[in-house]
């Protein structure tokens, strides 16, 4: 019905108009800048100005209202674990890439990554592929990619400064300096920011504190017109009050976790001419986590996480001519994980991946862009996987309408935690792991009508991944009470994501995003052991229907105030029960949650930005028992210099 209504529209209001094509530059779907224009796969972009005109502090609160096909969930408050889910699966099959660093954990359970700590002062882009992106990306990229970008030097010298306080002893200051010549460019941010928090669960009442103090830093050198040297630097150290009980009678309140979360990148860019550019790169992703209750001398014990990445690889990128070029390179990643459980030995494993990879891209006609790329990973423990993808985009004359389609098969290989940890492929007698693996299909148009200066974007999409690594098993010949295994039955997801931008006049634009997600969990559904408490054959904390709207409006004669009103509705979603009660399955109930934020320039120097957080203190959880912030305030400046 839906994509009947969308038809209907595009027909009764489409008129034939000449149109200049915006050249929009994306860099995430093959590695290489290419006009979006020509892109045939799905991708929502954040640009620079919507940074800067935002107020939010973290990345994952911006995600929530302003991307389709993607589900965001947090247990508790600022801090507390919260991811995305793209295209209807679970975290772990989405990479994400800051700089160009793989930030997935190698010492988390499934080898995901958390968005928890991600400030947004120091972003200045986010690109979002969606859909398989293995054929470029690896392991992991079944569900799509998030790729960062944080901000970059500019010619000159430039300070920023900013500064937030609000509800909950929130408490955020942030600043830069940054400045580049011909041979020389930097950039150095630092930011603090400091919460004492609501409680995580929904049965307490006490605070849970949270702690963040993250450094950015970027050094460029031009040695010649060809050969330059480029580097960056994120390093944040955090501390955070957590509860993991629902029972108020037994909870002690007094669980905490300290992290950091590190990462950089060095890289040499030679090029050979016109049409043949290199990059070597070396990068390295370091995490660590120790949970516990507060050290005392009665309860001295911690666990201990460390993940460990390092990635050596070599890019290039030959330009045929104007309409046909091919990225390509080899990769060697290895992956660390030491695991110290409560203090009493630590215990490390590690494996690595060597791949190869090309993308090629080609011009057919004047209006027909296609591309097509392969990996190849050999894997020292899962063995060798290949994936591949191709996607085709059609730019009609009058460059208003463009239709698009991709396919792509992908995989995931098992995490260092699920090989080693929980007694799997290092265990003969419970037989080996291997990797995931997936197909998926999307299809869609983008229209601009210039008339009305409405832009309209909708997409199909259908993915499935069979071999699925998870499962319980008890009473094993090795008297082993929990393993990981590739499960019977097929994951499948499959829906719709419509997104639209309207600028309706000088004083109110429109956007609408909606996404309509039906999923099926074969690992649990299909699975001859079935848990008969698991009913709901959905994925877990996937909504059926997401709609997310935001206004933005000025008053007439106050062009100088600019009002933002976020407004997002979620579907009812599956979850199980707190491991402390039940795993059966449960309900979150729907929600609708509104934000407004109110900016206005100061002496044509300063923003000033007033938040006002669920507005209508709606009392709602992502995750079955967390809690999600209430009513509550924050007012920011911004100044540039």
């Amino acid at each position: 019905m839906l994509i009947f209504i969308l038809i209907l529209i595009y027909s009764s209001v489409f008129t034939k108009i000449v149109a200049e094509e915006i050249p929009i530059i994306v860099i995430a779907p093959s590695k290489k800048a290419q006009s979006l224009s020509t892109v045939g796969t799905s991708i929502t972009i954040l640009d620079e100005d919507f940074f800067e005109n935002t107020n939010e502090f973290f990345l994952g609160d911006v995600l929530s209202s302003n991307n389709t096909s993607s589900n965001f969930f947090q247990n508790g408050g600022h801090g507390t674990s919260s991811a995305v889910q793209l295209r209807g699966l679970p975290k772990r099959y989405s990479t994400v890439y800051i700089d160009g660093v793989k930030m997935s954990d190698p010492s988390s359970v499934s080898n995901d990554f958390e968005f928890n700590h991600i400030l947004t002062s120091q972003i200045s882009r986010v690109e979002i592929l969606k859909g398989n992106q293995s054929s470029v990306y690896g392991s992991g990229a079944i569900g799509g990619t998030i790729n960062i970008f944080t901000k970059d030097p500019k010619e000159g010298f430039h300070k920023n400064f900013a500064y937030n306080t609000g509800s909950f002893g929130t408490q955020n200051l942030s600043g830069s300096i940054s400045g580049a010549d011909k041979k020389n460019s930097y950039y150095l941010g630092l930011e603090r920011f400091h919460t004492n928090g609501i409680s995580q669960m929904m049965h307490n009442t006490e605070k849970d504190r949270y702690r963040n103090n993250s450094i950015v830093g970027k050094y460029n050198y031009n040695f010649t017109d060809k050969l330059k040297f480029q580097s960056n630097l994120r390093f944040t150290d955090t501390y955070l009050q957590y509860d993991k009980e629902v029972d108020t009678a037994t909870a002690t309140h007094d669980e905490e976790v300290d992290a950091i979360e590190s990462s950089y990148n060095m890289s040499m860019n030679y090029d050979f001419n016109k049409k043949f550019s290199n990059k070597f790169t070396l990068a390295n992703t370091y995490i660590k986590r120790i949970y516990g209750a507060t050290v005392t001398s009665g309860n001295p014990k911690k666990d201990n996480y460390y993940g460990d990445r390092y990635l050596l690889s070599y890019t290039g990128n030959y330009n045929f001519n104007l309409d046909n070029s091919i990225v390509f390179g080899i990769e060697r990643e290895e992956d660390q994980m030491g695991y110290n459980k409560d203090l009493s030995g630590r215990e490390n494993k590690h494996n690595y991946v060597t791949s190869n990879f090309f993308d090629l891209q080609s011009r057919l006609t004047n209006n027909i862009f296609f591309t097509f790329g392969s990996r190849f990973d050999e894997h020292s423990i899962a063995g060798n996987e290949d994936s591949h993808r191709s996607t085709v985009a059609y730019l009609f004359d009058d460059k208003t309408l463009k239709i698009k389609s991709s396919y792509g098969t992908g995989y995931r290989y098992p995490s260092l935690y699920e090989m080693f940890f929980v007694y799997a492929s290092n265990s003969k007698s419970l037989g080996s792991v291997k990797a995931e693996n997936s197909k998926s299909f999307d299809i869609g148009f983008e229209k601009f009508f210039s008339s009305k200066n409405l832009n309209l974007e909708a997409n199909y999409f259908n993915l499935k991944y069979d071999d699925v690594l998870e499962g319980w098993e008890t009473g094993t010949s090795s008297g082993l009470a929990y393993t990981t295994q590739n499960m019977p039955g097929t994951v499948k997801s499959q829906g719709l994501e419509v997104i639209s931008k309207w600028v309706v006049n000088d004083f109110l634009n429109l956007g609408l995003n909606y996404t309509y997600s039906s999923t099926y969990d074969g690992a649990e559904q299909d699975d001859p052991n079935k848990n008969v408490s698991y009913y709901n054959a959905q994925m877990v904390r996937v909504p059926r229907n997401i709609i997310n709207i935001k206004t933005n409006f000025k008053l007439p004669n106050y062009e100088n105030i600019d009002f933002t009103l976020n407004t997002k509705w979620s579907d009812r979603a599956r979850d199980y029960g707190n491991g402390n009660r039940t795993f059966n399955d449960e309900r979150t109930d729907d929600y609708l949650v509104n934000d407004l934020q109110i900016k206005s320039k100061l002496w044509n120097s300063y923003d000033v930005f007033l938040n006002v957080t669920n507005l209508l203190d709606e009392k709602y959880e992502t995750t079955r028992d967390y809690s999600q912030l209430g009513r509550s305030f924050n007012v920011g400046i911004k100044k540039k210099y």
